[in-house]
């Protein structure tokens, strides 16, 4: 059996904020925190569908999803860096040609 974490102190308060990726604090109920959230809890839908028999070209695809939810996350805990190109959207859309992401319309 693992240990058991009782107490855990990050000695910053809580002031209602939570620290972002380059060091700045934003409110816990900021649009930011509530996408990484959600981002979060669909990257783990993903990964519990994973677990389950499914072909394999659907599986390449939701494995796919997962890694730019990953790096859709990681880019949204830094407010300013943009790692996600829309050529990358462009690309991913191939197996839905006829479903445009919005922010390519």
């Amino acid at each position: 059996m693992g240990n058991r974490l009782s107490k855990i102190a990050t000695r910053t308060g809580d002031n209602g904020t939570t620290g972002l990726g380059d060091g700045t604090r934003t409110d816990k109920d900021s649009h930011r925190i509530c996408a990484i959230g959600d981002v979060d809890e669909l990257n783990s839908h993903i990964g519990l569908l994973l677990s389950e028999d499914m072909p394999d070209d659907m599986r390449d695809e939701l494995v796919g999803i997962q890694h730019d939810l990953f790096d859709l996350g990681g880019e949204l805990c830094i407010p300013g860096y943009q790692m996600i190109r829309t050529s990358m959207w462009k690309s991913s859309t191939a197996c839905w040609p006829n479903t445009t992401p919005p922010c390519l319309r």
